[in-house]
């Protein structure tokens, strides 16, 4: 199959917003200290089906790929969206909070007592009043729309 430049772009950036947003989340996490909660969590799986996809779609090249990869995108994007709006007490999310355990050799117990307690309510870093949640909402769903616009005019040309 012959891939037009706008699907080659589309490809790209299939691949390249999961990667780059997951690789912020890790970063944050492991670099900054601050711990995803349980919807933090929920918002990186269609990531990692999002970068699968569009992996795939560079060994095989299909447009239909492509456009799983950013249903994918959109997906995470609406649950950030869901998010932000928790954080933002727009609407009640979870009630429960969430925590990351160490795995390792010690106590049980030690490690229970001292993991971070993360809640889904509280945004734990925000920039310009949007908070990570927020973010992925914009990066995601800009991504996701981007590339239906793109698959749509490499369907036009085909």
């Amino acid at each position: 199959m012959t891939m037009t430049v706008a699907t080659d772009r589309a490809r790209l950036l299939a691949l390249a917003v999961p990667a780059a947003l997951l690789g912020g989340a890790y970063i944050s996490q492991y670099g900054f200290g601050l711990y995803p909660c349980e919807m933090c969590w929920w918002q990186r799986y269609p990531h990692f089906a999002a970068l699968i996809l569009a992996g795939l779609a560079f060994v095989r090249p299909s447009r239909v790929l492509v456009g799983l990869a950013a249903l994918a995108l959109l997906t995470s994007g609406l649950i950030g969206a869901f998010h932000a709006g928790v954080e933002y007490g727009w609407w009640e999310g979870l009630t429960a909070c969430s925590t990351d355990l160490a795995v390792g050799s010690g106590s049980a117990l030690d490690a229970i007592m001292n993991a971070p307690i993360v809640r889904c309510d509280v945004a734990p870093w925000s920039l310009f009043g949007i908070s990570l949640a927020g973010y992925n909402f914009l990066i995601s769903t800009a991504a996701a729309l981007t590339i239906f616009a793109l698959l749509r005019r490499s369907g036009d040309q085909a």
